[in-house]
């Protein structure tokens, strides 16, 4: 028997997430006000509530799982001898896949009739989960999971993600920028285009002089790069900052106006490292390097 799983790293709205009827999901960490949370797609999470604490100066940290929380996840279908596919958010992103796979390994040597694999996304927020989405629903489907993984390893390298942060200092304490290039790119208004490449890891890919310029160049990669409309949909993110992503929605759907578009906000993991007003897409083109 086959068994899919998912990360709620990959952020998937809710709605959909019960649509699509997977119940094996691990749930990621993060911590706010001294307080530790297990992302859950949004059951219990409140954007507002969570964007409007950092605002309040409440710093977030995210966190990996250990060895054990992940045995605690798989150890059931490894005892049935299940075969397993786990869809996964970046390797770049996370230190915490060292620990599974040190409890994979020691699953796979107990219960060696079972079958593991994990295909990496190479992605984050809903680029990954316009990805497990599209994996989700070949699985039910019933493709098996060595199709799904075959087709994934061509699909992977065609999602795009395209994201501009309004707060350089969330980059900074994440590492992404030095504390010069924050305080000067505040000062100045320069607000960074952030991609993700073939490997997964973010990279800056341009900049931009206010918030407008980055919403235009945001909307406008979109429009002249989305392909496959009548297949996958195109996917607005917000960090709190709805009327940005009305922006883009409205200029998208006038550009394609029978594409499946989503407006979704964004998660606490990943919010925590962009930090509030953050803007972002994810689409399908033909590669992960438009330019």
């Amino acid at each position: 028997m086959s068994v899919f799983f998912m990360d709620t790293d990959c952020e998937l709205p809710l709605q959909v997430v019960k649509d699509l009827g997977i119940k094996n999901m691990i749930l990621m960490p993060y911590t706010i006000c001294n307080e530790e949370y297990f992302y859950d797609f949004g059951e219990s999470y409140n954007p507002k509530e969570f964007f409007t604490l950092i605002r309040n100066g409440n710093m977030p940290i995210t966190s990996g799982l250990n060895v054990e929380i992940y045995k605690d996840y798989f150890e059931p279908f490894f005892k049935q001898g299940e075969d397993i596919l786990y869809v996964s958010f970046s390797s770049k992103m996370s230190g915490t896949f060292k620990y599974l796979d040190m409890a994979i390994a020691e699953l796979s040597e107990a219960y060696p009739a079972a079958k593991f694999r994990r295909v990496d996304t190479k992605a984050i927020s809903m680029a990954a989960g316009l990805i497990v989405y599209v994996a989700a629903k070949m699985f039910n489907e019933g493709t098996p999971n060595d199709k799904i993984a075959e087709f994934l390893e061509t699909f992977i390298p065609r999602v795009n993600a395209v994201f501009s942060p309004n707060d350089l200092f969330h980059l900074k304490r994440g590492g992404r920028l030095s504390g010069f290039t924050a305080t000067m790119g505040t000062l100045l208004q320069i607000k960074p285009i952030i991609r993700l490449n073939d490997e997964g890891a973010l990279y800056s890919a341009a900049k931009t002089n206010g918030r407008n310029k980055a919403l235009k160049y945001i909307c406008d990669e979109v429009i002249q790069n989305v392909r496959d409309t009548d297949k996958y949909p195109i996917i607005i993110l917000n960090a709190d900052c709805p009327n940005d992503a009305e922006k883009i929605e409205a200029k998208i759907r006038v550009a394609y106006p029978d594409a499946d578009v989503w407006s979704c906000p964004v998660g606490p993991v990943i919010g925590t490292h962009c930090g509030p007003d953050t803007i972002a897409c994810c689409y399908v083109g033909t590669n992960r390097n438009p330019d």
